[in-house]
């Protein structure tokens, strides 16, 4: 085992920094491989002489980093594979890679879908998670509801009715493993193979995958400047069961939906006795006015399944979300988490309860508005000083990410290029269903993980990356 140096006469770096430091050069070096079991926070502490509570915070970042993995009493690991490539690797240059497996990385410039880790309280967040690992009682271990622990529930029916302006019981609560757990709930208890549903055009990808997986069929509903096209839904599908929507911030195209869409939604579901998933991604980050209330807020009939996740407003591989449910859903719902879905580990999800019962939720939602705010303005600065002709940005007030639209060249061959240049940015077009009835390129540039000094960096790297793919021959040459 790795023999991490640390040292109490470096005054100026803390001591979990400085093991930090060194179990993550010993990862990108390959010294510990992936899948390597490392010894528990107690047994490192003592190895290294040094507080437990040291060991705790390094451990932390390292897994909120994606750089370590925890089984649960089997341990913690070495990620497999890697988020970055380890030192050493061949320098030579990188090979073309599918935009699905560039969004397992981390810390890209670009880069969807990852918050701005670099800025989590995870000290904070060691000391909550410890304080519950450490005060287990024997009935803890034994059993724990699959719904979700009342802690929990009852602390996002508060933070809900307060942020969005949802009203909901605590047991119409329930806690799933993220977002793509909510919709393993829902496909297995609400719906039977063949079911229609409506989705966004374009749309998530990931969600389309695993409804297609899940055995319904899918209906690509356009959507335009009020976001979904409810009268083109009900053209396309009329016995349509479900619809997906991201009401509070269109994913990719950015809009929300508009007050007449958000009430002839509704109707439609009452009519029609569907169900509407309402995607709540990110609906609390806006920075030139307050966030709109979820759809939810105007459901009074029950039609409304209520999707949140904290992958986005803490980390993603904390692998926790939660589902607001009408009554009549519920048992449905229920007895398919006792039976194939259960709620995540109890520890974490009191130390989740904690950390917004406390406050630490609330105010680390605050600097990160502040922060991405920044950094957003930083990178809308730089790309507007690069004045590219075959970029136009969208006009946008909220959420991770700005779209970008290319003109004169694909937006997959600019990924590709991109990728190579050390930047992850997402492409429009793969978030189509139905892109043989108008291609749609453009670039998803996220701007959480990216500090504002380095924006301009990065936005000449991309401004590199456009010209290789225009110049690059086409396909069919």
């Amino acid at each position: 085992m790795l023999q991490p140096s640390i040292s109490r006469r470096r005054g100026d770096r803390p001591l979990h920094v400085q093991l930090y430091d060194r179990l993550r050069e010993a990862i990108l070096a390959g010294t510990l491989t992936p899948g390597t079991r490392l010894p528990s926070a107690r047994a490192m502490a003592q190895e290294l002489r040094v507080s437990r509570g040291t060991v705790d915070v390094a451990y932390a970042r390292l897994i909120v980093e994606g750089f370590l993995v925890t089984r649960g009493a089997a341990g913690t690991f070495v990620t497999s594979p890697l988020p970055l490539t380890p030192r050493g690797a061949s320098t030579a240059p990188p090979k073309p890679r599918r935009a699905e497996t560039r969004a397992r990385t981390v810390l890209h410039p670009f880069q969807i879908g990852i918050p701005g880790v670099d800025a989590f309280p995870i000290a904070t967040w060691s000391r909550l998670l410890g304080r519950h690992a450490r005060s287990a009682r024997a009935m803890d271990l034994a059993h724990s509801d699959a719904t979700g622990d009342n802690s929990l529930r009852e602390a996002i029916a508060t933070h809900l009715a307060v942020a969005r302006g949802v009203i909901a019981h605590p047991d119409q609560v329930l806690i799933t493993g993220g977002y793509h757990g909510a919709l393993g709930l829902m496909a297995r208890a609400l719906s039977s193979p063949g079911d229609q549903a409506w989705i966004e055009e374009p749309g998530y990808h990931r969600a389309r995958s695993a409804l297609s997986l899940a055995g319904l069929r899918l209906a690509a509903v356009p959507v335009d400047d009020e976001g979904l096209d409810v009268a083109r839904g009900v053209a396309l599908a009329p016995l349509a069961r479900f619809a997906f929507v991201t009401p509070g911030h269109q994913m990719p195209l950015g809009m929300a939906l508009s007050l007449p869409r958000r009430l002839a939604l509704l109707a439609w579901a009452r009519s029609a006795d569907g169900w509407i998933v309402e995607d709540d991604y990110d609906g609390e980050f806006q920075y030139d006015s307050a966030p709109l209330p979820a759809l939810k807020s105007l459901d009074d009939q029950g039609r409304v399944l209520y999707a949140g996740t904290f992958s986005k407003s803490m980390f993603p591989t904390l692998r926790l979300g939660f589902l607001v449910v009408p009554d009549r859903a519920r048992d449905a719902l229920a007895r398919v988490a006792n039976l194939l879905q259960p709620a995540p580990p109890l520890a974490i999800q009191r130390a989740a309860a904690d950390f917004l019962r406390e406050g630490h939720f609330a105010r680390h939602m605050r600097r990160m508005r502040n922060l991405y705010a920044e950094r957003r303005t930083a990178l809308l600065r730089a790309l507007d000083e690069l004045s590219s002709p075959y970029l136009q940005l969208e006009p946008t007030t909220g959420g991770l990410h700005l779209l970008a639209r290319l003109s004169g060249v694909r937006d997959d061959a600019v990924v590709t290029h991109a990728g190579s240049l050390g930047l992850a940015p997402g492409p429009l077009s793969s978030y189509q269903l139905s892109p043989e009835k108008g291609r749609l390129d453009g670039l998803l540039l996220g701007f959480t993980t990216l500090p504002a000094p380095r924006a301009r960096e990065a936005v000449s790297r991309l401004s590199r990356a456009i010209e290789l793919a225009r110049r690059a021959p086409s396909k069919g040459a």
